[in-house]
């Protein structure tokens, strides 16, 4: 769009990435302080707050260890459950299903306050509050509705001819469903676990409600800016993004090779 409209909407454009991207780069800034205590900008720039989180405080890698272990068990069984989910809600003709994809896709719609509180309730009458177990299910709550979104994509994408024409050649349904359906969902299955690990690994409120007495990195951080605002807190955080961006980039290549593929 040309003329001063369209330098109106360009500006508009330009201001917005910048507001969006101004924390992300106060937040980068900060981690590199040497200060002892959060202040911008710094005095001066040192590696000592990464050097806290990576080997001087044993606490953050411990929380770190935790968040990655709940985070990966989530991705898993996220991925196990979402793609029998997807395709039943893509292919069946069940009386209700809309609202049946309402009620999968509700962790979306409700606030994660909510969903801690009620999951806390629920998880707390199995005696599984402060257990991994706990968490794991927790996370796979909120995670869930993300992944049968990507899975299910690819499988409105996915042509059934294919799967017939390996089914007339003589496979068996699981062959077919193994050596067919699975390559071809293989890119919505790769981006559901990645949303899934980054859904658990960046979660706060239910961690708050589940993680009990040894935290994860987010709860780990939340206590932190409680009790001592530490620069600490913001290593953990720009490392936290670049995760963040390194996942969604992996995304993005998987799905770029899916289309030049196809």
């Amino acid at each position: 769009m040309r003329g001063p409209f369209g330098w109106l909407l360009n500006a508009c454009l330009v201001l917005a990435v910048v507001f969006l991207l101004c924390p992300i780069v106060i937040v980068t800034i900060i981690s590199f302080s040497a200060d002892a205590y959060l202040r911008f900008p710094p005095s001066g720039y040192s590696f000592r707050w990464y050097e806290n989180f990576l080997s001087g405080d044993p606490s953050w890698m411990a929380a770190s260890n935790k968040s990655f272990a709940a985070a990966t068990l989530t991705a898993v069984v996220t991925v196990v459950l979402a793609i029998p989910t997807a395709l039943a809600l893509v292919r069946s003709r069940i009386r209700g299903k809309g609202w049946l994809e309402l009620v999968m896709l509700a962790p979306l719609l409700i606030s994660p306050m909510i969903s801690a509180i009620a999951l806390y309730g629920w998880i707390a009458a199995f005696g599984f509050v402060g257990t991994m177990a706990g968490l794991v299910a927790g996370h796979i709550v909120l995670a869930l509705p993300y992944a049968i979104l990507n899975v299910a994509i690819s499988a409105k994408a996915l042509d059934p001819r294919l799967e017939q024409a390996a089914s007339s050649l003589g496979a068996r349904n699981s062959q077919v469903f193994r050596r067919v359906t699975l390559p071809l969902l293989a890119p919505g299955i790769i981006a559901a676990g990645f949303f899934a690990f980054l859904t658990s690994f960046d979660d706060v409120i239910v961690s708050l409600f589940l993680s009990g007495r040894e935290p994860t990195l987010q709860k780990r951080m939340w206590d932190e800016i409680r009790l001592e605002i530490s620069p600490t807190v913001a290593s953990a955080s720009t490392l936290l993004i670049f995760l963040t961006i390194a996942v969604f980039l992996a995304i993005a290549l998987v799905r770029r090779s899916s289309e030049k593929a196809s």
